[in-house]
């Protein structure tokens, strides 16, 4: 017989966990899924339960060292990192989240968003806005299945995520406004300073941002189409110059893009027209206030010293 190796096992949740001595992996299986209430009839997985790595040969774990951590999974838990939970939310870790038929697959993109949520509600503002997006477009009744919440709760939370978003936008866009008055101040500024030098405008006066990726097919930014698709308001979410691209495309271009019908398709095309036509107006006006408020050059013509620090009489006088 094989000498017992000392290993530990817990569940997935890892609220129970035990220490026990076995000389296989067979062994492990059936004795920690007694340990832990498992019928012997119901198959289980094992994995470290550091890293999530299937073990599945023997040779494999009798090479493991001794008071090795494993978990047991039943067909429909998975497996996942440690999280911190703060006592305001802890009492939404579950013993349990084993799927009914009906449920939604774990392996939805937006599932690991789900248990982050379900560990640590606060966790939303470390999330991305592609993120806090996809949990915004899932069925309200999927999310609701999947946080063990009533539906009215989870169109809530969905609505709550949504004003994440849009305060996110607002600060965004305030930025861009800001940063076109900044450029057209610093070029007005430098066409007085150099009034000889030739007006050049080009590329380089055009904001780039970083970090995203452009969809070669429909040359949109892959945030501008996510936003583009969204349930509320999106053109008040996109960048001027996304604004600016999306109006001129016009309606059959982006109607290929968005794989919408032309009604839709008309309808944001037009919102995105009239929000347009808004900041427009928004950065005419701040230009306006600022030309209004400059010194007249003209009037300072009028008195000048001379050299010794008398006064020049100003042109016209006896």
């Amino acid at each position: 017989m094989s000498e017992k190796k000392p290993c530990r096992v817990c569940n997935f949740s890892r609220q129970k966990s035990y220490g026990l001595a076995v000389p296989s992996l067979e062994e492990l299986k059936s004795k920690g899924g007694e340990f832990l209430g498992y019928s012997p009839k119901e198959p289980v997985t094992v994995v470290l339960e550091n890293d999530g790595t299937i073990v599945a040969d023997e040779a494999y774990f009798l090479c493991l060292p001794v008071n090795t951590k494993f978990m047991l999974l039943h067909e429909k838990e998975t497996w996942s990192p440690v999280r911190k939970m703060d006592g305001g939310t802890a009492w939404m870790a579950r013993e349990s989240v084993i799927l009914e038929t009906d449920s939604v697959d774990g392996t939805e993109p937006w599932w690991d968003l789900v248990q982050q949520l379900k560990q640590d509600m606060a966790s939303v503002i470390l999330m991305s806005e592609a993120d806090l997006q996809m949990l915004v477009d899932i069925p309200s009744s999927e999310l609701a299945s999947a946080l063990h919440f009533r539906k009215k709760k989870a169109e809530d939370l969905q609505q709550t995520l949504q004003r994440v978003l849009d305060r996110r936008e607002e600060e965004r866009q305030s930025k861009e406004l800001l940063q076109l008055y900044l450029k057209a101040v610093g070029k007005e500024e430098k066409e007085e300073a150099e009034p000889s030098l030739p007006n050049q405008e080009g590329a380089g006066d055009v904001d780039v941002l970083d970090g995203m990726e452009v969809d070669s097919t429909s040359g949109f930014m892959s945030r501008t189409l996510m936003v583009l698709k969204g349930k509320t308001s999106p053109e008040t979410r996109l960048s001027t110059e996304d604004l600016q691209m999306v109006v001129s495309r016009g309606v059959e271009a982006m109607q290929q893009v968005l794989g919408w019908d032309t009604a839709r398709t008309s309808g944001l095309l037009q919102a995105c027209e009239a929000e347009l036509s808004r900041r427009l107006q928004q950065i005419h006006a701040v230009q306006s206030v600022r030309s209004n408020t400059q010194p007249n050059i003209c009037e300072d013509t009028n008195e000048e010293t001379a050299e010794d620090g008398h006064e020049v009489p100003a042109k016209g006088s006896n």
